[in-house]
């Protein structure tokens, strides 16, 4: 049984940060319910646009003492608040933890940068491709012959910085269930990148993990790796255990199974599998392994994600291309809110009592509605 209540409905967020890591974040705090205010103006700019949805945004000229004074006043009515300047910078725009805590003792402050607020690099700039460089991530991935191979931004901004940050956020919030208090959370992407490496660090330099690109799960392996087919598409081979690479050989007809544990086999293993495959089209590979537990799968382009019948299970027909709002619980029901970009500026000002003179100084109406910021996808000229 459901009910239409979100888990987090009645928590407040007020959202500071800018382009992606921030802002997936608190979309995911969207679809679980909170309510998410976008504090926009200055040269940052809005967040990246697919992080939009659930959101509400208003405008505050943050240079000026009204400006500052009515994020003040939004703040008291906050449960979370989240930036992702450099440290120092929220302070100087009145809107550092020890100010904003000072005046509410139970906001969540969510500081969530690329190196820390502590640190001899927490004052750098930095992107993805930067923190994964620093905690090995980068260093464990891509050819042996060739240079690191760079992933999407998925990995230290989405994984290790929005998912952080609201791992934060909700213990933050729990423990002030107990305490009745908030507090700071430190979110650094730095921290994610080294978390989520973490079970590969004991592996290197040994057997498992030879070098970048060498090694069981860095696609040396020939039961983990991808193959071309017939017509230039791939299969993903997953086919790790002795049960699933069983019940691969056996459907590839190749004859007596050989030992994929061993290291002297897998030259062989790799050249019979890549001819084999290279036989037919990929969509025949899918139909040869339709039931087949075997872990092998096709390798679908963004495009074609919304075609495969799991995914579209577990999407709202509807709206057949809408990334969907993330867990599912067996109660509560949760599901993408819209996109409103309109600003909301002083309908939310004047719910925290400021007047329309204040809000008129606070949020001068020639910033407001003003999405200037980072365009996604960007648009490059020739």
């Amino acid at each position: 049984m459901s009910n239409q209540s979100k888990p987090l409905d009645g928590i407040r967020v007020i959202d500071m940060t800018r382009l992606a890591p921030g802002p997936y974040g608190t979309m995911l705090l969207a679809d679980l319910g909170a309510e998410v205010i976008v504090v926009g103006g200055g040269r940052a700019g809005p967040p990246v646009s697919s992080f939009s949805r659930g959101k509400k945004f208003i405008s505050l000229d943050l240079k000026s003492e009204q400006g500052q004074l009515a994020l003040a006043r939004l703040c008291d009515s906050a449960d979370v608040f989240i930036e992702g300047f450099r440290p120092g910078v929220a302070s100087r725009l009145g809107a550092g933890y020890e100010t904003l805590s000072a005046s509410n003792p139970r906001l969540i402050y969510c500081s969530l940068t690329g190196y820390g607020q502590t640190g001899p690099r927490a004052q750098e700039a930095g992107h993805d491709i930067n923190y994964l460089g620093y905690t090995g991530v980068l260093g464990s991935m891509g050819p042996i012959d060739g240079p690191p191979q760079i992933p999407l931004n998925a990995i230290a901004d989405m994984a290790g910085g929005g998912m952080l940050a609201v791992i934060g956020i909700l213990a933050a919030l729990q423990e002030r269930q107990r305490t009745g208090l908030g507090q700071q959370v430190d979110a650094a992407m730095i921290d994610g990148c080294l978390s989520l490496i973490a079970m590969h660090f004991p592996a290197w330099r040994t057997a498992a993990m030879p070098a970048r690109g060498d090694g069981w799960l860095a696609g040396a392996a020939p039961n983990y790796r991808c193959y071309r087919c017939a017509d230039g598409g791939y299969m993903a081979v997953g086919s790790l255990e002795p049960q699933f690479f069983d019940a691969l050989w056996r459907t590839l007809e190749l004859g007596d199974v050989p030992d994929a544990m061993s290291h002297s086999a897998w030259p062989a293993i790799e050249r019979l599998l890549e001819a084999t495959f290279l036989t037919l089209p990929r969509d025949a590979w899918v139909a040869r392994f339709e039931g087949v537990d075997a872990c092998v799968t096709p390798v679908l382009a963004p495009d074609e994600v919304w075609r495969d019948r799991q995914v579209q299970s577990r999407v709202d027909p509807q709206r057949p291309q809408e990334v969907p709002a993330i867990p599912r619980f067996s109660r509560s029901a949760i599901a993408p809110a819209a996109v409103d970009l309109r600003d909301h500026s002083v309908a939310v000002l004047s719910s925290v009592g400021l007047s329309a003179a204040d809000i008129e100084v606070a949020s001068p109406p020639a910033q407001r509605g003003a999405q200037d910021g980072l365009a996604w996808p960007p648009r490059f000229t020739d």
